[in-house]
C-alpha cells in the first residue's frame, strides 16, 4: 500500500509518499507561503533533483491539489493515479485529553479536534482544513490522525497539573500536554531496537532539540514527564520561544511595555529564545559562526541554551531513578556536537561518559556516542516522524 503523510500548517503543507511494502520513501516535499501571492511547491524527483513550482494557493485545498497533481504528473512518474494512494496519515497537533493514540478520522473525530482549537488556535484549524481538502480529493482513501500530544497522555496528574486554582483545569483544561510526541515515540523505540533493550522496561531520556525543543522522560514505553506544557512555549530555550520564565516577570513586562495578551504571546513565541536574546539569528549555525568570530552575546546565548537542556536531563535522571539511555534527535541534537558534549560532560557521577572524539566527528546518523565505561548509553537517533505516522496509518487501515 502507498500512504501519503501530510503535515498541514497555517501557511505550509509538508508531505511524504511511502510504499509501505518496504517502507521506502517515493518522494517528499512541501508547499510554503499558503495564502500569500508568492506561494510555491518544492519536491524531489526520483533522481534526487529538486524542483520548485510557483503557484497561487489561497488555502490548504489548493496546496493539497497541487501536491497530488505533481504525484501523478507523467513527467515525474511517482504514481499513475490517485487510486494508488490507499490512505493518508495526518500529523495533528493537539488532541487534548481526548486522544491518547492515533485514530481513523471520522466526522466525530474532526468535531473533537475542532473543539480543541482553543488549545491550539494556529495549528488545529490548519490540520482540519488539510483533512477536509484530502477527503474531497481522495474520497476512496481512509484518513488517520496522529496526534503530537498523544504519546504524553501517560503522564500522571502530579506531573501534568499546574499549581493554579483547580477550576483552571476543571473548567478550562489548563494543564501540561507536551508536544513532539511522534518524534519522542519514534526515537525511543528505535533506540531500544539498536541497543537490544526491552522497550517495556527501559528508562530513557529523549532530547528533541531544534528550533523547537523538548525533552521527555520515558519509563517502560510511557512518558512520565516532558518539558513542554499547555503550549510549546514551556521548557527549553528555543529558536524564538522563551521557554521557562517567571510568570511574575511576564506580568511586569506587560505592565511596563503596555502589552496585551496578543503582544505577550508574540513576545514569548516569536521574539524570544535564541533569536531574541542573541539578536543574531534563531539558527544555531549562525550562532556558532558568531562565536567563532568572538561575539560574547552569542557565547552566552549558547551556554544558556545548553544549560537548560542539561538541567532538565538531570531532573529526569532523578525522576526516573537513573536511565538506560539518553537519545539526541532534531536539527541541533543530531548535528551540534558542542551541545551534546556540554550536556554529557561532568556527568560521570550519573554513569554518563561520551567519547568526545567520536562525538565531534559525526552528524545526523544512528550511532552510540558513549564510552564502554558509561553505564548510560548516549546516542544520536535521527527522527523520522513521517515514517511513524505512515506505520500508524497502515496499522489502522489494513
Amino acid at each position: 500500500m502507498k500512504i501519503l503523510v501530510l503535515n498541514c500548517g497555517s501557511s505550509s503543507v509538508k508531505y511524504k509518499l511511502y510504499d509501505m511494502s518496504d517502507e521506502s520513501e517515493i518522494t517528499s516535499g512541501g508547499v510554503e507561503k499558503v495564502g500569500l501571492p508568492d506561494s510555491f511547491l518544492k519536491f524531489k524527483k526520483a533522481n534526487g533533483e529538486k524542483v520548485t513550482i510557483e503557484h497561487d494557493m489561497p488555502t490548504q485545498k489548493e496546496a493539497v491539489q497541487l501536491i497530488l497533481d505533481t504525484l501523478v504528473n507523467p513527467e515525474y512518474a511517482f504514481i499513475k493515479s490517485y487510486d494508488e494512494i490507499g490512505a493518508v496519515g495526518h500529523r495533528m497537533v493537539h488532541g487534548g485529553e481526548k486522544f491518547s493514540e492515533s485514530v481513523v478520522i471520522t466526522d466525530e473525530v474532526l468535531k473533537a479536534v475542532e473543539e480543541l482549537i482553543v488549545l491550539a488556535p494556529l495549528h488545529n484549524p490548519a490540520n482540519i482544513k488539510g483533512v477536509e481538502a484530502t477527503a474531497k480529493l481522495l474520497p476512496h482513501a481512509k484518513q488517520v490522525g496522529v496526534f503530537d500530544t498523544a504519546f504524553h497522555q501517560t503522564m500522571e496528574p502530579h506531573a501534568y497539573m499546574y499549581a493554579l486554582p483547580y477550576r483552571m483545569y476543571s473548567d478550562l483544561k489548563v494543564r501540561r500536554y507536551g508536544f513532539h510526541g511522534t518524534s519522542h515515540r519514534y526515537v525511543s523505540k528505535r533506540a531500544c531496537e539498536i541497543l537490544g533493550l526491552d522497550y517495556s522496561k527501559a528508562k530513557l531520556i529523549t532530547c528533541h532539540i531544534g528550533n523547537g525543543g523538548s525533552i521527555a522522560a520515558i519509563n517502560g514505553g510511557k512518558v512520565i514527564d516532558t518539558t513542554m506544557g499547555l503550549t510549546p512555549t514551556e521548557g527549553l530555550m528555543m529558536g524564538t520561544r522563551s521557554g521557562d520564565v517567571d510568570p511574575g516577570a511576564l506580568v511586569f513586562i506587560m505592565e511596563q511595555e503596555g502589552l496585551d495578551a496578543a503582544g505577550l504571546s508574540k513576545l514569548v513565541n516569536k521574539e524570544s529564545g535564541v533569536a531574541g536574546f542573541s539578536e543574531i539569528s534563531s539558527d544555531m549555525r549562525d550562532i556558532e559562526d558568531a562565536i567563532a568570530a568572538g561575539n560574547e552575546r552569542a557565547k552566552l546565548t549558547l551556554k544558556m541554551y545548553d544549560y537548560r537542556i542539561k538541567k532538565y536531563v538531570g531532573a529526569y535522571l532523578a525522576a526516573l531513578n537513573g536511565a538506560d539511555a539518553i537519545i539526541f534527535t532534531g536539527g541541533v541534537g543530531e548535528n551540534q556536537a558542542s551541545t551534546r558534549e556540554y550536556v554529557c560532560s561532568d556527568m560521570e557521577y550519573a554513569g554518563i561518559e561520551i567519547d568526545k572524539e567520536l562525538n565531534n566527528s559525526v552528524r545526523a546518523k544512528e550511532i552510540v556516542l558513549s564510552t564502554d565505561k558509561s553505564k548510560v548509553k548516549v546516542m544520536i537517533v535521527p527522527t523520522d516522524e513521517e515514517l511513524l505516522i505512515a506505520r500508524d496509518t497502515l496499522a489502522l487501515v489494513q
